[in-house]
């Protein structure tokens, strides 16, 4: 038996084509690794004016010391101003945020006042200069520890030095490649 024959002959229920992969675009494959979790960071600019950016890129590091790290492009507009101050909040949008993130994620700060614009309300941080976002599912305060460039985005390791939030929205957000916003309790489309 070559290899490959038994598990075919164990896999006939399944059927050959679903054992057949294609090749595929970049965003083909990307598309197909969504939904991810939404996330909204809050950044001082460079001139020191609170922005928000909606970003999928994010992920915990370590326990111990407790360690985020976000990727943003080059271009974007908050990069600069954490690139900077060394400081962002990464926030998790409650369900009933689903708008205003939408809204964060497909403005640019350079061209108006998205926090304005999406209606949302700033807090005081405990532990960084930033502000939180009011009413989201969990916010973490983060100081800059770390960065390195991969190609056109650089990466921001950052220790968690604070940690709120509100059990009760416990619905944050996912986004797919479609640009659609749900949570695990409902599905939301939010479109201008």
């Amino acid at each position: 038996m070559k290899d490959g024959e038994e598990l075919l002959s164990n896999e006939q229920n399944v059927g050959v084509e679903k054992m057949i992969m294609q090749a595929l675009t970049q965003n083909e494959a990307v598309a197909l690794t969504t939904p991810m979790v939404y996330s909204l960071v809050t950044s001082l600019g460079t001139d020191g004016k609170p922005n928000v950016l909606g970003v999928s890129w994010v992920t915990r590091t370590s326990f111990d010391p407790f360690l985020i790290m976000i990727s943003i492009d080059h271009s974007r507009y908050s990069h600069a101003g954490i690139d900077l101050h060394k400081e962002f909040v990464v926030h998790y949008p409650s369900a009933e945020q689903a708008h205003a993130a939408w809204i964060c994620g497909t403005r640019s700060g350079r061209d108006t006042d998205k926090i304005k614009e999406a209606g949302l309300a700033l807090i005081d941080s405990v532990a960084v200069n930033v502000p939180t976002i009011g009413g989201v599912t969990v916010a973490f305060e983060c100081k800059v520890v770390g960065q390195f460039e991969t190609g056109d985005h650089t990466v921001f390791v950052a220790e968690v030095v604070a940690a709120r939030g509100n059990p009760q929205n416990a619905g944050h957000l996912y986004v797919n490649s479609e640009y659609e916003f749900f949570s695990l309790e409902s599905t939301k489309r939010p479109r201008d």
